[in-house]
Formats: structure tokens, C-alpha cells, sequence
């Protein structure tokens, strides 16, 4: 399977065998037309931290570029109309927020999905969007409310979730024991059997306010998507782990604060048969150990498909992204190449489709 796949992978114009890149070439570009609007939108929160924001640039100058991707290097052609212009997909609306300095939300988009309109930086909202547009008849809306360098074990620790005592050694080689924060407490942890010191910061404090602004989004509908009357939210994306790499009490709890988290949205948005999609740490590839690999474990055990959580079954998905990253990590947001989001984002919206198929 491996020999021949790799020719197909060079004829894609890609180093590593992408498979994304098979799919992208199926898709048709959108037709302008605007989705069905008496059925009830269907809203797919996006969340994570800095890669799930956007580090890719639409325009030439860092990285990989959107522009020249798509425009010099004709990968993704469903992202132009016939004009050779950026395409527009009238049945997927984009709405990005985002804390502002001081707290409040910061409105960056509210747009039909269109790498015209957005400029800037993109995530994986194009390629999740092109397979959600494409599969759906209903119209849908990518909310997206997150900000980089955020923990799943500190700040976007889940109502619910307890605090634990996990022992690690020092930099002089000595066992310390230490107690992690439990939702709303301060600071993240402290030697057990001390007094913790609070800080201004508490767990799950981006939790809390992430969740505030999409609602403000939800209270508010036919402002971000015109002439919408209901909706449902449908699913929901997670693209994150860099930030509890970095600590080996978090890394090791990663896969009980994931399973919390699942729960905690759909308990959330009132939404229990809400989808759940992830995407691993591009750079942590099967079979490593250390913090990567524990995340990583941590969510291929959730994927519904492993079996650990019957819960899950046809209704968490987990994309391994290790052969999408080419060569690239999250904590160096994949060398800003367009190509891994997009890859990332087709494959993400490949499995959500598969999962709002699966009864």
C-alpha cells in the first residue's frame, strides 16, 4: 500500500503522503448559492489554542502561503471560482472571537467563508468548512472562540473537574508531590500539604470566558448569519495540547480532563448528541513516549473507535495528523505552511461528515 500511494502523494506536489490531498482534489468549488434557510443552522464550535486560532498567512510573505499554494502551486482548487478569484461559499458562515485586552470579546470575522474576505492568518476553518458545505444541505456556521498559549489542565479546565496530587522529580533528581488546581481554584499547583497563594487566574478561567463570547454569539444569531431563525449546535473542533506538553502533571492527566471537556460541552449547549472531532499534535507520532505521546495516547484512547469509552462510539472522532505536519510541531505552528491546516481541516471535516452519518 505504501509503494503506491507514494507516487499519488508526488503527484500532489507534497513531500509526504497526505491524504487529505486526495480528497481535496474531489471537492467542486462552491456555487454561490445560499443553503436552504428553513432548516435550522448547524453550528460547529471550534476551540483549542493558537493553531486552531491561525498561524498560516493567506497572503505571500511568511511561510507557505494560501496565495501561492493555491494560486502558483494549484493545490486545493475548490478555494477558487472560475474567475481565478477566491471563491465564496454562501451556505458557511465564519464568525471568529476572540477575549479582547481587558477582557470582552473581540469580533473578527463575521463572514461567508471566503479566503478573500478573511485576510490575515487562517486555521483549519477552510478545509473543515469546503467538507461541511459539501455534505450538508442545512447551512452551517464555523463559530470559532479561542486564544493561544492556553493548557486543557489550567485554563481550560471544565466545570467538574477535580484536582489531583501527581509526584515528579526536581531539577536536583528529589520526588516532590504536587497538587493541581480543580475547576476555579488557584493557582495550578502547589507543593502538597502547603498553602496555595492565588493568583489572579484561576482553572478554567479561558473556559469560562471562551464559552461566554460564543454565547453571546448564539444569543444574538441573525446578527452573525443573516435571516437565520434557529439553530442547532451540531458539533464541535479541538485542536490542541501544546501548552499541557510542557508540564508532566498535565500531560498525564490530559486524557481524564479531555473526557470531561467532551462532556462538559455537550452539557454546556444542552447539545448531547453533539459530534466531537480532534486533532492530534502533528509532531507526536505513534508509539512516542515522554508528554507528547502521553497526549497523544491520551487521544487516540477517546476516539469512539478504540473502544475504552463505548459512550464515544460514533460520535468522537480522533485525526491523526503526524503525516499531514511535514515535519513541522504545534509550538512551532507547522513553519506557518497553509498546507498543514488545510490538510488538517479537510481531514477534520472528513470525519465530522462521518460522524453525522453514524446513528
Amino acid at each position: 500500500m505504501q509503494n503506491f500511494l507514494k507516487p499519488v502523494a508526488a503527484l500532489c506536489g507534497l513531500s509526504l503522503l497526505l491524504a487529505p490531498c486526495l480528497r481535496a482534489a474531489d471537492l467542486p468549488a462552491p456555487d454561490g448559492k445560499p443553503a436552504d434557510m428553513s432548516k435550522p443552522v448547524k453550528v460547529f464550535i471550534m476551540m483549542g489554542q493558537s493553531n486552531m486560532v491561525g498561524m498560516g498567512h493567506i497572503a505571500a510573505g511568511k511561510g507557505e502561503a494560501l496565495e501561492k499554494v493555491v494560486k502558483t502551486d494549484k493545490l486545493y482548487p475548490f478555494m477558487l471560482d472560475a474567475s481565478g478569484n477566491w471563491s465564496e461559499r454562501k451556505d458557511v458562515r465564519y464568525v471568529q472571537v476572540m477575549v479582547g485586552k481587558g477582557g470582552g470579546m473581540n469580533l473578527l470575522h463575521n463572514d461567508w467563508l471566503s479566503a478573500g474576505s478573511k485576510g490575515g492568518t487562517m486555521g483549519v476553518e477552510f478545509g473543515v468548512g469546503h467538507q461541511l458545505g459539501n455534505a450538508l444541505t442545512e447551512p452551517v456556521m464555523l463559530l470559532k472562540s479561542c486564544i493561544g498559549n492556553r493548557a486543557l489542565g489550567w485554563d481550560l479546565l471544565p466545570p467538574g473537574s477535580k484536582g489531583y496530587d501527581f509526584t515528579s522529580k526536581d531539577k536536583s533528581g528529589k520526588e516532590v508531590t504536587y497538587t493541581y488546581a480543580g475547576y476555579k481554584e488557584s493557582p495550578m499547583k502547589w507543593e502538597k500539604g502547603t498553602t496555595p497563594v492565588k493568583i489572579e487566574w484561576y482553572a478554567g478561567k479561558q473556559w469560562d470566558d471562551d464559552n461566554a463570547n460564543t454565547k453571546a454569539i448564539l444569543a444574538d444569531f441573525s446578527k452573525y448569519y443573516p435571516d437565520a431563525t434557529k439553530y442547532e449546535v451540531a458539533g464541535f473542533f479541538w485542536w490542541q495540547g501544546e501548552k499541557d506538553s510542557g508540564d508532566e502533571g498535565l500531560s498525564a492527566h490530559y486524557e481524564e480532563n479531555l473526557v470531561n471537556l467532551i462532556k462538559a460541552l455537550r452539557k454546556e449547549y444542552d447539545a448531547p448528541k453533539a459530534k466531537f472531532v480532534m486533532g492530534t499534535l502533528g509532531e507526536a507520532e505513534k508509539g512516542a513516549t515522554g508528554n507528547e505521546g502521553k497526549i497523544l495516547d491520551a487521544m487516540m484512547a477517546v476516539d469512539g473507535k478504540s473502544g475504552k469509552y463505548p459512550e464515544f462510539k460514533g460520535n468522537v472522532g480522533t485525526v491523526y495528523t503526524h503525516d499531514m505536519a511535514r515535519g513541522g510541531a504545534g509550538n512551532g505552528h507547522y513553519g506557518l505552511d497553509t498546507r498543514v491546516y488545510m490538510d488538517v481541516g479537510l481531514a477534520m471535516g472528513e470525519t465530522m461528515n462521518e460522524l453525522l452519518k453514524s446513528k
